[in-house]
């Protein structure tokens, strides 16, 4: 039997929501296995908190905020689902992108670079990035492996800065 169109609607939306839920669920992501680089800093912040943060650390840093994708925006706006507070954030920067290209087009994937801020039940919020070096290691560029050793210092500075006490 063919579901009508009304019925695969609903289907459609509740399959997103429970992907939603999934991919929001922080005891989740805190059990899987992280790869290589991954740096995970729980903070005494909320989630909004580090979210401001993030994106003065940034400038500071003389990178630039490139993208955002957030489950838990998306949830609430499309579904009116509430789930914890999670948000992808792409990081990069043009002078970076130029020196990437020209030692590797397919590492070109890799950009923006991504910092993950979610939510704990606690009310804290973590924020977890994968450093540069592991990201474009696997592409075997000696010009690429020295950008990423740059980057790395980047992305610690902004990830130091947005989880400070201060």
């Amino acid at each position: 039997m063919t579901p009508n169109p009304t019925m695969r609607s609903m289907l459609t939306a509740l399959s997103l929501a429970a992907a939603l839920c999934l991919a929001g669920a922080p005891a989740v992501a805190q059990k899987s296995m992280a790869y290589p680089g991954t740096k995970i800093l729980k903070t005494s912040h909320s989630y909004a908190t580090l979210l401001q943060r993030i994106e003065k650390a940034i400038k500071k840093n003389k990178m630039g905020l490139v993208n955002r994708a957030s489950a838990s925006v998306g949830a609430k706006r499309v579904l009116g689902l509430t789930i914890p507070g999670n948000m992808v954030i792409g990081v990069y920067h043009p002078r970076f992108a130029v020196r990437m290209l020209k030692a590797s087009v397919p590492a070109g994937i890799e950009a923006p670079i991504r910092y993950y801020v979610t939510e704990n039940a606690d009310k804290t919020a973590t924020l977890t990035y994968r450093t540069p070096s592991s990201l474009f290691a696997p592409y075997g560029s000696a010009a690429l492996d020295k950008m990423a050793q740059e980057l790395d210092g980047i992305f610690a500075a902004i990830a130091r800065d947005a989880v400070s006490a201060n």
